[in-house]
């Protein structure tokens, strides 16, 4: 039987009928029972007379469903959201709390490959997703295209073709959709620039401070090596951003270290048939797949570079390869899956092809063609990067692989790359989501991850209000998270610093810093895995010949 409040559901909970009330609670329980994965919240209303066919479907509190309304993909609304009759809701698509969406409206968080010879309906689907942010009204007739991430407090009109991200406060409308006039006026985000100068400064100062107690904390006297933090064991990292950390704050190696005995203790960790360093518990060489080994062509290489020195044997994981075999490795790489980890192999080849050319050893012809050709004909010229949104992480692996690739390549080796405007587009959007940029979940990586590729495509000026203005709010929550005496946490809400979090945000201060113009406040520049300009091809530098900081 038909109700009305198929249709206006909005009063169900108030006007129902006792049995209709019954009826609609084991609608509910039913579909949760029968879907692995959905979950329905407190006073919702879903008509019987949807079509609901989602893989994952989270309904918050007091949101309801209308008739007609068909839901497919990974769909999660907040609270107090109404999808109204005759609505679509498809792909991956994040609603926040008390949005509006209007009858006969999409979202279609999901898209067609068009590649031409192939018919539409054969070829594979992509998405990138959609986020709407909190208090947003979706008017009838509305259409929002995947990809797109939609501030809190917006208002797209009704008939309102939505392709491009619309910022918070904003009120849009048309095909395509365009800035009509604000809602909610924005606020001026620009930061006193010379009241930012003398905090970036001040920063500064305490960590040049405190940098021998921070390196002195890690010291562990029984081995004579590095630790990551009071406590933990040796790494073959932690000797590297020690040298790193030194490096930034003080100009020299890490105090009561003797330069020579340092990089030759590097040095002796190579395994000269593969060059690869694996880790100190590892002395059988694991492999080049191992995620440590991989990371340490990077730290290690670094850290020699940084101490006058070099690697003592060629980097087999480039010296050894082909251009076939270097397509193969890329082609292996799980891209769909963890781009992440993708974009960590890659940084590992394109750093060793940097050591070898430093090193004079001989590259198979093609190989450095192979590895620039394969990534700048498969980056996705929509997102920019490598890869596609997952689930359950949205971006996070896309952005941070997209880091690791592009630093290890196309920032290290001075080559530009492809899709610079679409990179600016994809990490802004990815900044949004509050799982991984809510100040309490704010860690080296992510924010690393976000700094650089803002950094990297900054030429074009493309966005750069909203650069400026996200550049602006992660440069005053790193400031905040300096430690007396001990440096940073891997992520600042953690109470335990260490060496890497130290040296990952000593660096993500100088990017964020730079990208405001303040960055010479800092007094020190990132020369080692996390220089932003590319590194030298020809001959390594060293503390000895440091430039003047200040």
């Amino acid at each position: 039987m038909i109700d009305r409040h198929d249709y206006s559901p909005w009063d169900f909970w108030s006007t129902a009928s006792d049995e209709s009330r019954r009826r609609q609670h084991e609608h509910q329980a039913a579909l949760v029972d029968e879907n692995a994965g959905w979950t329905i919240g407190a006073e919702c209303f879903v008509s019987e007379l949807a079509a609901l066919d989602a893989e994952t479907l989270a309904l918050g509190d007091r949101s309801y469903v209308a008739a007609g309304a068909y839901l497919t993909g990974t769909v999660r609304i907040g609270a107090d959201c109404s999808v109204n009759p005759a609505t679509v809701v498809r792909g991956d698509v994040v609603f926040g709390d008390g949005v509006r969406m209007g009858a006969h409206s999409s979202v279609l968080g999901f898209n067609h490959s068009m590649e031409p010879g192939t018919p539409v309906f054969r070829q594979p689907l992509t998405s990138r997703g959609i986020r709407i942010g909190d208090d947003v009204w979706i008017g009838s007739h509305v259409v929002v295209l995947d990809g797109v991430t939609v501030g809190a407090s917006a208002v797209l009109a009704a008939g309102a073709v939505v392709t491009k991200d619309v910022p918070a406060g904003a009120i849009v409308g048309g095909n395509p959709a365009r800035l009509l006039r604000w809602r909610v006026p924005p606020v001026d985000a620009a930061p006193d620039a010379e009241g930012l100068h003398a905090r970036v400064s001040a920063f500064a100062d305490r960590a040049r401070a405190d940098a021998e107690a921070v390196l002195g904390r890690s010291h562990d006297a029984a081995s004579g090596l590095y630790v990551d933090h009071p406590g933990a064991r040796p790494t073959v990292r932690a000797q590297g951003d020690a040298v790193e950390v030194a490096d930034l704050l003080l100009g020299t190696v890490p105090p009561g270290s003797d330069p020579a005995e340092l990089a030759a203790r590097l040095r002796g960790w190579q395994d000269p048939a593969t060059g690869a360093v694996p880790p100190l518990d590892a002395r059988d060489h694991p492999g080049w797949d191992d995620g440590d080994t991989a990371y340490h062509v990077l730290s290690t290489g670094y850290a020699l570079d940084l101490l006058g020195s070099e690697f003592a044997d060629p980097v087999g994981l480039i010296t050894e390869a082909t251009a076939d075999s270097v397509i193969a490795r890329l082609e292996a790489l799980p891209w769909d899956t963890d781009p992440w980890n993708a974009g960590h192999h890659v940084d590992a080849m394109g750093t060793a092809l940097l050591w070898a050319r430093r090193r004079g050893d001989r590259v198979a012809p093609g190989v450095p063609e192979a590895l620039f050709g394969w990534l700048v004909t498969r980056a996705d010229a929509v997102s920019g990067m490598w890869g596609q949104p997952s689930a359950d992480r949205g971006l996070l692996l896309v952005v941070n692989g997209f880091y690791r690739a592009s630093r290890g390549t196309f920032a290290q080796h001075g080559v530009p790359v492809p899709h610079p405007d679409a990179v600016v587009d994809t990490v802004l959007r990815h900044a949004r989501d509050d799982r991984w940029f809510a100040p309490s979940r704010l860690d080296a990586c992510n924010v690393l991850d976000v700094a650089h590729p803002l950094w990297l495509t900054r030429a074009s000026g493309y966005r750069r209000a909203e650069v400026e203005e996200l550049a602006a709010r992660l440069l005053g929550q790193a400031l905040d998270g300096w430690r007396a005496g001990a440096g940073m946490s891997f992520r600042l809400a953690d109470t335990e610093p260490g060496l890497q979090g130290t040296e990952m945000w000593l660096a993500i201060v100088w990017y964020l810093a730079d990208l405001l113009g303040v960055s010479d406040a800092l007094g020190y520049r990132p020369r080692g895995v996390h220089r932003p300009e590319p590194a030298p091809a020809s001959s390594h530098h060293s503390l000895n010949a440091r430039p003047s900081a200040r």
